[in-house]
């Protein structure tokens, strides 16, 4: 929604709406602070989420931070949602090679860049005993779930987009806000995704060097793109943040095209978007969905995480919850 990152006559208008939200909001954390109790798992949770909707960029936080841990000689399982997969109470064990339309785009991304036990389900605590039965695991990442009360957690880390910040500062539905702003002073860490981390926050840039095929896997360095006729295509939560990669790498599009978050487009309406003498670049979150239907001239852009060296205290502490 536009009119989340301004304030405008309809952002005030639904104030009254945002109001409501923020009081059932704070009285159900409350709840699980005081009277219900949440499921402790038997091994560390570590939740990577944020306080608004829409493309925060937590996806390549879970990948980086499974990475480190792993190379710590850490044993690590991952936990989502399935948000865009098939709509089932049931757990669902992911891998590389698993259909997104089951078990969502983001999962089988993970699954395979990460190289760690993933498991989806609605219901996080099914998710973590799935896992557990089936993998010698003593790390548990949660992608998104920070409002997931049911679930009590050992470490909390807040994605925010350096750009939009947190938008108009209303709570839905007036803005893009789930929880109060202040929600960020209880967290573990903050990290900001792009544009300039402000004080106590740490700073994470999206590093893409590559492009690869996706029907012959060959992996370009990406200023070869500089010079060839691109499209571009993504569907995530904040396209115009894939479409800033390519041109700071120097790749003008001569056509973008944005999708709706996990939305798997049609392969006739993929076909019209580049021709065959054009080059259609789209994310990774995206190529997972279109591999089995994929032309010779789709790309995608694979992206690393790099963080500031604010993020050492969130490792040390995730590191001495695990001795």
């Amino acid at each position: 929604m536009k009119f989340w990152y301004k304030r405008t006559f309809l952002s005030y208008l639904l104030l009254p709406l945002s109001a409501l939200f923020g009081l059932v909001a704070s009285l159900r954390r409350w709840c699980y602070q005081h009277v219900l109790t949440p499921y402790k798992a038997p091994v560390p949770v570590v939740i990577v989420g944020n306080i608004s909707v829409g493309g925060n960029g937590k996806t390549p936080v879970v990948i980086w931070l499974a990475q480190q841990l792993l190379a710590k000689g850490h044993r690590v399982g991952i936990i989502s949602r399935g948000y865009g997969g098939e709509k089932t109470d049931k757990v669902r064990l992911v891998n590389g090679d698993s259909d997104p339309r089951l078990v969502g785009d983001e999962p089988v991304l993970i699954a395979k860049r990460a190289g760690v036990p993933v498991a989806v389900c609605p219901y996080r605590k099914r998710a973590i005993e799935a896992l557990l039965a089936q993998h010698h695991i003593d790390v548990i990442i949660a992608d998104d779930g920070m409002q997931h009360y049911k679930l009590a957690r050992d470490i909390e880390l807040a994605v925010i987009d350096g750009v939009r910040r947190l938008g108009n500062g209303f709570l839905l539905p007036a803005g893009p806000l789930r929880e109060c702003p202040a929600r960020l002073k209880t967290v573990d860490g903050i990290i900001c995704n792009g544009a300039q981390a402000q004080q106590g926050e740490v700073q994470m840039r999206l590093k893409a060097q590559s492009a690869v095929n996706l029907v012959s896997h060959e992996v370009r360095p990406l200023h070869d793109f500089q010079a060839k006729t691109v499209v571009a295509m993504a569907g995530i939560g904040y396209p115009e943040r894939f479409f800033s990669t390519l041109q700071r790498a120097g790749i003008t599009p001569v056509a973008t095209h944005s999708l709706a978050d996990h939305q798997c487009a049609e392969l006739s309406a993929l076909k019209v978007m580049a021709s065959v003498e054009q080059a259609l670049l789209m994310t990774e979150k995206d190529a997972v969905k279109y591999h089995s239907q994929a032309q010779e001239n789709w790309w995608y852009v694979p992206v690393e995480a790099e963080m500031s060296d604010e993020i050492a205290p969130v490792l040390a502490k995730i590191e001495r919850l695990l001795t």
